[in-house]
Formats: C-alpha cells, structure tokens, sequence
C-alpha cells in the first residue's frame, strides 16, 4: 500500500510532527510511505518523494513543513483534479493524507472518489493544522498552541518597554475572519482589551472601546503605566487608521498619551513547536496512518472536545473522525456564527471586554 502526504495552504508549527508520525507509523505497518512537495502543485506536477526517517526525524522539531506549501489556483478546476487523478494513478497511490486547514480539506474531498491503479477507490484522511483554529469537528488544530505562545512572548517583550515608556501598544495578530487566537492570546498575555470580529461592531464602536481602556488604566490610582490591546487580523480596520482615530479621541482626556502600533504578522507562523503541538500532530497523524490501512476513508482526525460529537477512534481515545463533508458544513456553520461552540465563544468574547477593564 502505497501512501501520498501533503502538506497545503497556510502552514502551522507541528506539520513536520504529524509528516514523522505518518512516516514512522506507517513503516512500522508495513506501507510506503511518500511526500508530495508543495501541496496540491505538487501532486498536479507529479513531484513525489520518499521520506527517509532521518529527515522526518530532524524535522520534527522545526516549523514550517519540509515538504513545503502552496496555494494552487489550479486544482480547484476540473482541469486540475483531472491532472490530479493522473498523478494517483501513475504514481500508484492507494492512500492520501491532507495536512491543512479549509481550503486544504475541501481538495481532499474533492479527490475522495479518485480511482487506484487497481479500480479501488482512494482513500483519503485529512489532519487540521490551522493556526487559526477555525475548523469544524476538532477541538484543537496543529499549530495553534505554538501561535499563541509566539504572541504572549512577543506581549511580555513590548509591555516591557511600554511600561518604560507609559505607551500603549496596539498589536495586530493573525487568525483570518476568527478571533480565537487574540481572544487566547490576549488572556494570557494580560492584556487590557481584545479587538475581535466576531464582535459585530463598528469602526466607532472599536475606537471607543480602546480608549476607554487607556482611560480606565491611566485615570485610576493603580500607577499602571502600559496599556497592550490585541487586535484581530479579522478586524477590518487598519491599524494605522485606528491609532489615529484612538489619539483624537484621547486627545482632551488623556494629554499626551503615547500609542504604539507592532503588526506581528507572519511571526505567529514561525518557531518551534511546542510540546503540545508536537503530541498532538504525533497523535493526529498516528491515528490516521492506521485508519487509513484498516480501510477507512473520507475523514478528518479531530481532537476530542467542545464542539466534537462524533465517539472517540479505536486507535486514541482523544480523536475523532468526521467525515470530510460533516467537517466543512460545520466549519462554514461555525464562521457564520450558528454553531453552538460559535455562540459560546461569542458569549466568553462579550464578558471578557467588561473582565479585561477590571
């Protein structure tokens, strides 16, 4: 049995830890085990590799994915997943493991009836790894715990110098059209107000909402003397324009209050994964491997929690497998704000603003 992995889209720190786990289980197994480089291009230009332990193991402390990612315009059409199709027979795949988020997950559904050299149909299991966790049926995706702890570094290294220099910080994070990594971060970072999407609110109602934190910091005998906001990159507000809009409306209440702007940007990809992401792509990408060789196919492994509904594997007692068409509905139900997790979430975000201002 021969097996194809990829790695597409965005990438997430714990990719190279679920490609050892697949790679290393499914040896153990007895199945070979090959990478396609720089994701669905990759499978589309035929770009397949084997995956030695040595460089799996090496890997698996890193970020980023040595396999490499890319966004194919391509593939989408009927053009590509043709060409696709070519690619898993000449190559004479039996199985395909998709390591992503959305857009990853929606091309391993597409190729779920591909066909096999020997008129079987392909199977196919997907593995999330988002830094956004914004994916339907897991709790948790590969790469998330990294992020947030790349964020509260680099918040503890600009309270230091904000409170040197009585400054608030405006810091911009990544996450798409999903506040759950500023809202994370932001707890655990401390920081003094959050700028989330799922808010609803307006340009105004932003603005307000961060200088009244500056005022609530600066006016109270507490001798604080940084304030450190989290903006979502889902905010559609750029953060040059909210900076001036917060200095105007400050400007009577608060003389020479000092604001700063720090984009982290791409920063929040990169690092080494941390202990959880390492476990959890080991997990997720164990319990694939071995579905996929008793005959599963059409899944996603997802962490067990809130949210998840579906009995926990044979293979872990913390993952869960979806099928890949129940995974998007639910990930477009949630981004919508109609799932029950979605309207929790909201609710925590409501009560957290009135929290941070304590």
């Amino acid at each position: 049995m021969r097996v194809g992995v990829l790695t597409s889209g965005g990438d997430a720190p714990g990719m190279n830890s679920a490609l050892r786990a697949v790679a290393k289980v499914g040896a153990a197994l007895g199945l070979v085990v090959v990478g396609v480089e720089d994701g669905y291009v990759g499978l589309l230009e035929g770009r397949l590799r084997s995956l030695s332990m040595r460089e799996v193991d090496d890997a698996f402390r890193k970020g980023g994915t040595v396999l490499g990612s890319a966004r194919s315009k391509v593939f989408p059409t009927p053009e590509g997943q043709a060409q696709a199709r070519d690619t898993i027979l000449r190559e004479k795949l039996s199985a395909l493991i998709v390591i992503g988020g959305n857009g990853s997950l929606t091309g391993a559904l597409a190729l779920s009836d591909a066909k096999t050299f020997d008129g079987a149909t392909l199977r196919v299991g997907g593995i999330p790894a988002s830094i956004d966790n914004d994916l339907g049926a897991t709790a948790l995706c590969i790469g998330v715990d990294t992020a947030m702890n790349t964020i509260v570094e680099a918040c503890d290294r600009i309270c230091d110098t904000a409170t040197a220099h009585r400054r608030t910080f405006i810091v911009e994070v990544m996450g798409r059209d999903s506040g759950y990594l500023a809202m994370t971060s932001a707890i655990a970072a401390g920081a003094d107000a959050v700028l989330l999407p799922e808010s609803g609110k307006t340009k105004e109602q932003w603005v307000e909402q961060v200088a009244r934190a500056m005022e609530a910091a600066y006016q109270r005998d507490s001798g604080k003397r940084r304030v450190l906001v989290i903006k979502a990159e889902g905010v559609k507000l750029d953060c040059a324009e909210l900076k001036a809009a917060v200095d105007e409306r400050v400007r009577t209440t608060l003389p020479g209050a000092d604001t700063r702007v720090t984009v982290l940007g791409h920063v929040v990809r990169g690092g080494v994964p941390t202990a959880l992401d390492r476990l959890l792509a080991s997990r997720l990408g164990n319990a694939t491997i071995r579905a996929l060789a008793d005959g599963q196919s059409g899944f996603m492994a997802g962490w067990f929690g809130p949210g998840v509904a579906n009995k926990p594997s044979p293979y872990d007692p913390q993952i869960v497998f979806t099928p890949l068409k129940e995974v998007l509905e639910e990930t477009a139900r949630m981004l919508r704000g109609e799932t029950e997790l979605a309207r929790w979430r909201r609710k925590v975000f409501d009560e957290a603003e009135s929290i941070l201002l304590r």
